[in-house]
């Protein structure tokens, strides 16, 4: 199986890729929604109790562990007007989606990070 990107925006979907690739999780739905500061200021107070807006959300549904059907990831909720990097958000939000978490971790999510949007940036990367 391979990964629904169905609602994930087109110019987003090879940073969606390259990082369920470098990630190991190949299979399964996400979905990648643009909004505007007012929403994401919402989802931000309503789901973790901070009232501001911010750059990127993500709200993962299945956890690493085996699911009866298809994989649900979850969703990243990007707010265009608070980041200068739609790709390095789309690829930070699915790095959250797949269990990278770089306010616990030693700094393995940013590094991999960084190491994702290097490929896709290289001249003839992925």
């Amino acid at each position: 199986m391979t990964a629904d990107l169905s609602d994930v925006p087109e110019p987003l979907r090879e940073a969606v890729t390259a990082t369920l690739d470098a990630a190991g999780a190949c299979d399964g739905h996400l979905s990648v929604e643009l909004v505007g500061e007012q929403r994401i200021r919402e989802l931000n107070r309503v789901h973790r109790g901070r009232d501001a807006p911010t750059d990127v959300l993500s709200f993962p549904v299945d956890g690493a562990g085996p699911t009866a059907g298809p994989r649900e990831l979850g969703d990243v909720v990007i707010c265009p007007g608070r980041t200068a990097d739609l790709v390095e958000a789309t690829v930070h939000g699915v790095l959250h989606l797949c269990g990278y978490d770089h306010e616990t971790d030693d700094g393995e999510m940013l590094e991999l990070q960084s190491g994702i949007l290097g490929r896709i940036r290289a001249p003839g990367g992925d």
